[in-house]
């Protein structure tokens, strides 16, 4: 495929990653052409590509983030990033879809690494601490055990860092887990349970 040059502005502008944005019926073959018109600097290509996938990635990347607005940007991201690396796709390696999916997902987790959770602003739990209710008293030890619980998320290597994020706070499964991380099912359960012993040992000291 021939190198794709970044599009003169965002080529998913204007377009809904929502989940009304439904995907149309269209076979593995004309994915493949699509991908080659993309890889070619076809916007129009580009845009039935969109149309077509669009709600797939934006359920893969929803189900890791569970939050729309930060949905929206990622996916208009994974486009930009399709639209530039369409000429890296291999037929022989992966199905079209597998492959936006798996750089959907990608994306998605590096977001979560980011910004793993929607925190409240200091201020806001000190002005409710103020009054010393119960809820404000349990609302502040609450945030102080979620810094504590990422704090050694972070000493974590990095893919079991991503996997106890799924598996913990996203709520994958473990065959979901094996197939994102190409490992086996028993190979999954094992580093899961190695993580958590090391983060009990973190939480503990």
């Amino acid at each position: 495929m021939h190198h794709a040059s970044d599009p003169a502005s965002d080529p998913a502008a204007g377009t809904s990653t929502g989940p009304d944005a439904m995907p149309g019926a269209i076979t593995r073959e004309q994915l493949e052409e699509l991908l080659q018109g993309v890889a070619d600097q076809d916007r129009q290509a580009f845009a039935r590509l969109y149309e077509a996938t669009a709600a797939k990635l934006y359920g893969a990347v929803l189900r890791i983030l569970k939050h729309e607005q930060r949905t929206d940007d990622v996916v208009q991201e994974v486009y930009v990033t399709i639209w530039q690396k369409a000429e890296q796709y291999d037929a022989l390696k992966a199905s079209p879809i597998t492959w936006m999916v798996t750089i959907a997902r990608n994306r998605a987790i590096d977001e979560l690494r980011r910004r793993p959770t929607a925190r409240h602003e200091p201020a806001d739990i000190l002005d409710q601490t103020a009054s010393d209710t119960p809820s404000a008293r349990e609302r502040l030890e609450g945030e102080e055990d979620a810094q504590r619980l990422y704090a050694c998320l972070e000493e974590l290597e990095g893919r079991r860092q991503d996997m106890v994020r799924l598996a913990y706070l996203e709520g994958w499964s473990r065959a979901d887990l094996a197939e994102r991380f190409e490992q086996p099912v028993n190979t999954v359960k094992t580093w899961l349970h190695r993580a958590l012993k090391q983060l009990k040992g973190c939480l503990a000291s």
